[in-house]
């Protein structure tokens, strides 16, 4: 008696688990490409809040999402603290763009006597943030806001990036 059955018939199932396989994953990773590229190019085209800047001398108030974080708000959600300072308005600015250069994916967009704004841009969705710096002679600190272009929450994006931020603001004054 002979076995009817070829050696192309055994690994017929495995091939075709096989390609099901590369097909789903093939799938998934066109997919995220997808995502991502549209993230991107909705960030490409988003544009900074329209009141950026110090006005009576306050930053812009947070918006009422959780992805923005400043110096100046009221509530605890979005507040942080000041960094303080005792030199000169120009020394502080100095320091700050010092630090900013440590941060990859950084644009300085403005820079004024008294002033700095700073674009910092995610890795993988290329998110943009607004980040804003006021040197405050009157208060002896630097006053910052760090908000999201878009987007509700930013998973405490903001928050942890401007505490890393005063960490090594620091660190480089030591």
């Amino acid at each position: 008696m002979s076995d009817s059955r070829s050696p192309a018939s055994h690994s017929s199932p495995r091939i075709w688990k096989s390609r099901v396989r590369w097909v789903f994953y093939g799938g998934i990773g066109i997919l995220l490409l997808i995502v991502i590229g549209g993230a991107r190019n909705m960030n490409a085209s988003s544009q900074p809040a329209s009141r950026l800047g110090v006005f009576d001398g306050r930053l812009a108030a947070c918006p009422n999402s959780p992805n923005c974080v400043s110096t100046q708000a009221s509530d605890s959600a979005h507040r942080m603290d000041s960094i303080p300072w005792e030199g000169s308005v120009d020394q502080a600015i100095a320091s700050l763009k010092k630090t900013v250069g440590a941060f990859p994916r950084t644009k300085i967009v403005t820079t004024a006597e008294d002033y700095l704004h700073v674009e910092f841009t995610s890795l993988i969705f290329g998110f943009v943030d607004d980040v804003e710096f006021w040197v405050s002679p009157k208060d002896k600190a630097i006053h910052f806001r760090s908000a999201s272009r878009v987007g509700y929450s930013d998973l405490g994006a903001n928050r942890k990036r401007m505490q890393r931020f005063v960490m090594q603001f620091d660190q480089q004054m030591d």
